[in-house]
């Protein structure tokens, strides 16, 4: 698991429940954590898409749970870019347990690209370089 897209992280015991075990609703921040890791690694920090006043807010989040992790466990969640159109977004993740190896959950975020009014944008015609970062990666799953 040597790619750019993978992002590593230890759970921390205050994101376990009663049943030591993640809280489902972690998983959600989790993915935003390995999408903003995804987007640094591209060359395409949020802070980059924030200077040029574009957003890129949450449509829908999709998650399958499969499998548990518990304190101290190490994930590796795999971002994969799903869909690309322009001004939609979609990103897949494949959350797997390090040391067995088992997936944890596959999910899916939706995205869209606004501006700071948050009116929708084509960010291939508002930022072509980052557009094209996209639709080499769309062509690389």
């Amino acid at each position: 698991m040597e790619e750019n897209n993978i992002y590593e992280r230890t759970i921390n015991y205050y994101e376990t429940d009663r049943m030591g075990v993640v809280h489902h609703s972690n998983y959600i921040r989790f993915l935003e954590e390995a999408r903003c890791h995804f987007l640094k690694v591209m060359n395409m920090p949020f802070e980059e898409f924030e200077k040029r006043g574009i957003t890129i807010p949450v449509l829908a989040v999709n998650c399958e749970y499969k499998h548990h992790v518990t304190f101290a466990d190490t994930i590796c969640i795999r971002v994969i870019v799903k869909e690309y159109n322009g001004v939609r977004l979609t990103i897949g993740y494949e959350v797997k347990d390090k040391k067995t190896g088992k997936d944890v959950i596959i999910a899916e975020t939706k995205h869209c690209f606004t501006n700071k009014e948050l009116r929708p944008v084509n960010l291939g015609k508002y930022c072509p370089e980052f557009g094209d970062i996209f639709k080499k990666l769309l062509k690389n799953t």
